[in-house]
């Protein structure tokens, strides 16, 4: 399932941070984005995107991520998979839904991340979202081709917000974003920084607002530090569990639905029983195309046991 909040910072120039939550039970996942251009978005995602990139040490691309799901529902570490194995991401093993993905990116520079829009019933005939991230990484059309024919098949799936991106060193980021919930046609999104939950982009969710302040806090900390530090600090901010309350947005949104869970689900990372935050995931992106993806995932649904892995690579584009 995708991540319930994500939050991703972006900037002119250069992607930035993103961080995901995931939506309440039945739900799936959000999306937070905040980007500074560079970018950044999740069940927030924060997505920053700059255009100074080309300074040393700086990243055009930094994205911080919740997964938020039931605790027993079967899933794959993150890890290189397709053809050549190019392509890293976890993968969903539900039955019906395997292979589909929450976040994933390929060394051509192909990037997707999704978050479920927040709505009191579904559709349980639809079809399943996370298939919209793993075609976008297995196929060789661009982003905004992608999402516009996504548009076209937006009625046949429940709600969702998508986020793809085409990451050329050579050429320049394009990042794109499209919900089934909002308007009709994707957008490419300019410099600046975006917050993206279980609403549409930009849906100022007290919990968005509070982990985008926190993303760009962490970032503005680091930026004459280690990559290390930053990690960490974005970390933090995803495992942050204050409660955002109250909201009128989202109990306006979510109904009776989203009510015996709302304590939880206004924080950035959701702790309910056998259900809440299971993946937190961090994509660094250099002004050379070196992208370092660190995801901290729980182990055996045990809320002690962690296990944190680290992927580097260059884009080979």
């Amino acid at each position: 399932m995708p991540p319930e909040l994500l939050c991703a910072g972006r900037r002119v120039g250069q992607a930035g941070a993103a961080q995901a939550w995931h939506c309440p039970p039945g739900q799936g996942h959000s999306v937070w984005d905040a980007v500074r251009m560079p970018l950044g978005a999740g069940t927030p995602v924060d997505v920053q995107r700059r255009e100074d990139s080309a300074t040393e040490g700086s990243h055009r691309l930094i994205l911080a991520a919740n997964r938020d799901e039931f605790y027993s529902r079967p899933s794959k570490l993150a890890d290189f998979w397709g053809n050549n194995n190019e392509i890293l991401s976890g993968l969903d093993m539900e039955e019906g839904k395997e292979g589909g993905t929450w976040l994933g990116i390929s060394t051509r520079g192909k990037l997707a991340a999704l978050t479920n829009y927040l709505q009191p019933q579904l559709d349980w005939q639809a079809r399943g979202r996370g298939e919209l991230v793993t075609h976008y990484l297995t196929t060789d059309v661009d982003s905004l081709s992608y999402l516009k024919k996504v548009s076209m098949e937006g009625h046949l799936y429940n709600g969702f917000n998508l986020i793809a991106a085409d990451l050329s060193t050579a050429k320049g980021d394009v990042i794109c974003y499209y919900g089934n919930r909002g308007e009709p046609d994707p957008i490419v999104l300019t410099p600046g920084t975006y917050g993206l939950s279980n609403a549409l982009l930009e849906t100022p969710w007290r919990k968005l607002c509070f982990g985008k302040q926190l993303f760009l806090e962490a970032v503005e900390r680091s930026q004459a530090l280690p990559k290390d530090v930053l990690i960490a600090d974005l970390l933090d901010v995803l495992n942050n569990e204050e409660a955002q309350l109250p909201d009128p947005a989202i109990e306006d949104q979510g109904g009776e639905y989203v009510q015996p869970m709302l304590s939880k689900y206004a924080a950035v990372c959701v702790r309910c029983p056998g259900y809440g935050t299971r993946t937190n995931t961090i994509i660094l992106v250099d002004a050379d195309g070196h992208v370092t993806f660190t995801e901290r995932s729980m182990m055996d649904k045990d809320l002690s046991r962690w296990e944190t892995r680290t992927y580097e690579f260059t884009l080979q584009n």
